[in-house]
């Protein structure tokens, strides 16, 4: 069954329902064209990242602006975004089960499909899901660059594994996959552009060692909306991966330097009570907003967050300009990836009206 969506094009933003995700189009259709506009001007591809918004019609939206694809980091992601008529997928991640394999190789009939490995189990059961399906995956080699999460060290392993790779029937080694989440929020430009810094010194000796071996990299992807021209100023990338650009969040707006990029989506909430003195308790909490990267930031009136429960957020009462019930309360996520998780529908706005609603479609945990 399809929820229920949160208002009606056409409505004012006063009727749509709360809490909601709520879009302002102009910002981010200008935050689209600039992102645009900096990988051609970096002479890089764009690939954004489709985990954060996880909603087809952006994704539609950012490859009609040039970019090559989007990434995912699940299977269920994928399958929704071919589904959906994206033509180029690349899932930024390690698939082990080999019925989500499976799935994945199906998906290489109508498109085509990257996947990531930095184990040679991988290579193996990519290599049969490929065989199985007859068809041909583009596999990357993960390395680790400073994330310290996935990714095989540059070292001795590097060359075996791209051999294996090149030697399995219907694998493509396609490049390097090379992305350091950590250093997006960094907050000091300093800080960024040494962490990118030690990053593409390992890029830089992984391709040497595999040119060494007689193995070309076609290609190197990865970076993030934090540093992204760094990435693309090294000469090394040749694609990058920024994802929060297209809506930005309260982390992002931590980090020292200006963003090019406006903050497009917002979190509308409802006064439910103001029983307690000295606070507000609004209509949404846990579910509704992640709050691993902060609570979310009130942009409507200057409060602070008590707290946040399953159901509810706690603010303190403005001074000298108390909220009543019924009161709308305009807030920025902290973290917008995992928050757009917990929606089922992106209600997009221009000036004061709905003009659209468009459905999260690869919302859930993902398998």
């Amino acid at each position: 069954m399809t929820p229920r969506p949160p208002a009606q094009p056409g409505d004012p933003l006063a009727g749509i329902e709360t809490p909601a995700l709520v879009l302002d189009l102009d910002l981010f259709e200008r935050n689209l064209a600039r992102m645009a506009e900096d990988a051609a001007r970096l002479g890089v591809r764009l690939r954004p990242h489709g985990k954060g918004h996880k909603c087809p019609e952006i994704a539609r939206r950012q490859v009609a602006q040039g970019a090559v694809g989007i990434c995912c980091q699940k299977v269920d992601e994928a399958e929704v975004f071919v589904r959906e008529g994206i033509s180029d997928v690349l899932l930024t991640n390690q698939v082990v089960h080999p019925a989500k394999l499976s799935r994945l190789a199906a998906l290489a009939r109508d498109a085509r499909i990257g996947l990531c490995v930095d184990d040679a189990l991988h290579v193996t059961r990519a290599g049969e899901a490929a065989e199985a399906q007859e068809v041909d995956l583009n596999i990357y080699i993960e390395i680790e660059v400073g994330q310290r999460r996935c990714g095989l060290p540059v070292g001795p392993g590097l060359v075996p594994l791209a051999q294996r790779i090149a030697e399995t029937p219907h694998l493509r080694f396609a490049g390097l996959h090379a992305y350091h989440g950590s250093a997006q929020h960094l907050r000091t430009a300093a800080e960024r552009t040494a962490a990118i810094g030690a990053a593409a010194d390992l890029v830089r000796e992984a391709i040497t060692l595999l040119k060494e071996a007689g193995i070309d990299v076609p290609l190197v992807t990865g970076a993030g909306t934090g540093t992204y021209e760094l990435e693309a100023s090294s000469g090394l990338w040749g694609e990058i991966q920024p994802g929060s650009y297209a809506f930005m969040d309260a982390d992002y707006a931590r980090n020292e330097a200006e963003s090019l990029f406006d903050n497009a989506l917002t979190l509308r909430a409802t006064v439910l009570s103001t029983s307690v003195p000295g606070q507000a308790v609004l209509d949404f909490g846990l579910k509704a907003v992640a709050v691993d990267s902060g609570p979310p930031l009130p942009l409507s009136v200057v409060a602070e967050v008590l707290g946040v429960s399953d159901e509810h957020t706690i603010l303190a009462q403005p001074e000298g300009a108390a909220l009543s019930v019924g009161d709308r309360v305009t807030l920025q996520p902290g973290h917008v990836d995992p928050t757009c998780n917990l929606h089922d529908w992106i209600v997009a706005t221009r000036a004061d009206r709905v003009e659209a609603l468009w459905p999260i479609s690869a919302r859930g945990a993902g398998l």
